[in-house]
């Protein structure tokens, strides 16, 4: 028997039992589709995760003042200053896109009719590129704004609903903050929500930092954000920042100087060991198939014995025998596993249908994966039947009833 008579032979057998050979085959669907599905699930949560730390800012480093002296006027001296984010600017150069400075406060303001506290940071022209802001309507800060000491405002986008209604009615209102008529110019939101946990909360006002400075008690940036030109490059620019403010103030003084890479190396770590688990579930769903493919077989080993022993009688080789059944074993789990790649793939694929939103992306590695372990668990778990069903006696065979 050649191996196109063994897989017609096999085709045939396995349309005489079309009930039973679809209830084998769901199991290699089933594990396939798997495969195909936890993978595409573990690229995109990967992904998403690492797009939504990058956009915080993106090549990140950011310095405050983390620990000074007992004296209040060595603390006050110690913070980092507006001449010390020049200083940054001047000595790493082409190295960063931007420093950007940022000068923390708040002030009560009246919110639909009550008087609340918000968030007011002073920042400068270069903070929306820096923080990756998402300008929603009008405008950001423009550096003559900065420079002119302009009294304008940016308001984040859901402050800018409650005080007037939405965020166009919002351009050109005026509000007070710290005594002063400030214009707003624009409404804004983070690209990426740090969810309150950054300078920027819900309720948050932007204002010229030169303008802000003049509301402080004391000179305070907290904290300095620079973006780095080359993400390679960002621990080195890291121990630069750290260099020149401790260079700049007095030796008591400490600066904690942090970037996005320990977090995106722990997130990248976490994906990859949530898909390894993800996979060796997926893999025990296939070796579960894979088991019920032989329990299958051994059934039919059993059911056809007469068959073999005709076969053999008539002349059919031992080896011809193993064939075709170790055929039929490997074209249940190949069919099964191709229905199983399509659903996989038609799946994520489909997602493309209903929103842009989400990029799905396809792995070819786990389309040749799952067609490789279909194929080994069609041939591993089939050929214990197709060795029972070869050695079996022919004159024996003919007698079973």
């Amino acid at each position: 028997m050649n191996l196109t008579e063994a897989v017609r032979f096999s085709s045939q057998a396995l349309r005489a039992n079309r009930l039973r050979t679809f209830l084998t085959i769901l199991g290699p669907i089933i594990g396939n589709a798997s495969v195909i599905l936890v993978v595409t699930i573990s690229l995109v949560s990967k992904d998403l995760i690492l797009d939504q730390i990058r956009g915080i800012g993106s090549n990140l480093v950011y310095a405050s003042l983390e620990a000074s002296g007992m004296n209040a006027a060595q603390v006050q001296a110690d913070f980092v200053k507006i001449d010390d984010v020049q200083a940054l600017r001047n000595t790493l150069g082409n190295s960063i896109v931007a420093a950007t400075a940022v000068m923390p406060g708040n002030d009560n303001i009246v919110v639909n009719g009550s008087v609340r506290q918000v968030t007011v940071d002073g920042v400068d022209a270069d903070y929306r590129q820096v923080r990756n802001l998402v300008i929603l309507a009008g405008r950001s800060f423009d550096q003559s704004d900065v420079t002119l000491r302009e009294h304008v405002a940016m308001l984040t986008d859901k402050l800018a609903t409650r005080m007037f209604g939405s965020q166009q009615a919002a351009l050109n209102q005026s509000l007070n903050v710290f005594g002063l008529q400030f214009t707003v110019i624009g409404t804004f939101r983070e690209k990426t929500s740090t969810f309150g946990q950054g300078e920027i909360t819900d309720e948050t006002i932007l204002v010229p930092i030169t303008v802000m400075r003049y509301f402080m008690p004391y000179e305070r940036i907290d904290p300095v954000y620079i973006q780095v030109r080359d993400s390679r490059n960002v621990p080195a620019v890291g121990r630069q920042v750290l260099a020149i403010l401790t260079q700049r103030h007095r030796a008591g003084a400490k600066y904690n100087v942090q970037d996005l890479t320990a977090i995106l190396d722990t997130a990248n770590m976490i994906a990859t060991v949530l898909t390894i688990v993800l996979i060796i579930v997926s893999a025990i769903a296939l070796v579960i198939s894979g088991i019920g493919i032989m329990n299958i077989m051994l059934v039919t080993v059993t059911e056809r014995t007469r068959e073999i022993g005709l076969r053999m009688a008539v002349g059919a080789s031992r080896r011809g025998v193993l064939l075709q059944f170790l055929i039929e074993s490997i074209l249940i789990s190949l069919i099964g596993g191709g229905i199983g790649i399509v659903i996989g793939l038609a799946i994520p694929l489909s997602i493309h249908l209903i929103t842009d939103r989400v990029q799905v992306p396809i792995s070819p590695i786990s389309v040749l994966v799952a067609f490789g372990v279909s194929f080994t668990v069609g041939v591993a778990f089939g050929l214990l039947p197709a060795r029972r069903a070869s050695q079996l006696n022919p004159t024996e065979a003919l007698r079973y009833e």
